[in-house]
């Protein structure tokens, strides 16, 4: 079972930026494919970003991609999202998610390919 806990979200002004984590446990942290996904209420969880067990692969959904950065440190069992230039509609829960890394298949963009979810860590952006 792996276990993640997500921070730093926070009430942030329109062009701030903020360092999402994501700490994970119960298995070897380089295994894990990681994304983030977010959520407002009344809507679906969208993907937001993906980062595979080695790194060496990343994905980003089109309206962060040139704001927002993902990495991770297996060092520490973390992943991070940098996200900078927040706007209004980056408000919402965001949610890191895992699954074991496969051979089978690429990273996951989408919820049905994550086992594992956090607890989410909310980002408010006033304008």
């Amino acid at each position: 079972q792996v276990q993640l806990v997500e921070s730093g979200g926070g009430l942030v002004q329109a062009g701030d930026s903020l360092r999402l984590s994501c700490a994970a446990s119960g298995r070897t942290f380089s295994t894990l494919d990681m994304g983030w996904f977010r959520q407002v209420p009344g809507k679906e969880r969208e993907f937001v970003a993906a980062i595979s067990g080695s790194g060496g692969s990343r994905y980003y959904a089109d309206s962060v991609k040139d704001r927002f950065t993902i990495s991770r440190d297996d060092a520490k069992n973390t992943v991070y999202l940098q996200v900078n230039d927040l706007r209004a509609g980056d408000t919402a829960a965001y949610y890191c998610a895992a699954r074991a890394r496969s051979i089978w298949s690429s990273v996951p963009v989408s919820t049905s390919g994550y086992r594992y979810w956090g607890q989410g860590t909310q980002v408010t952006v006033s304008s």
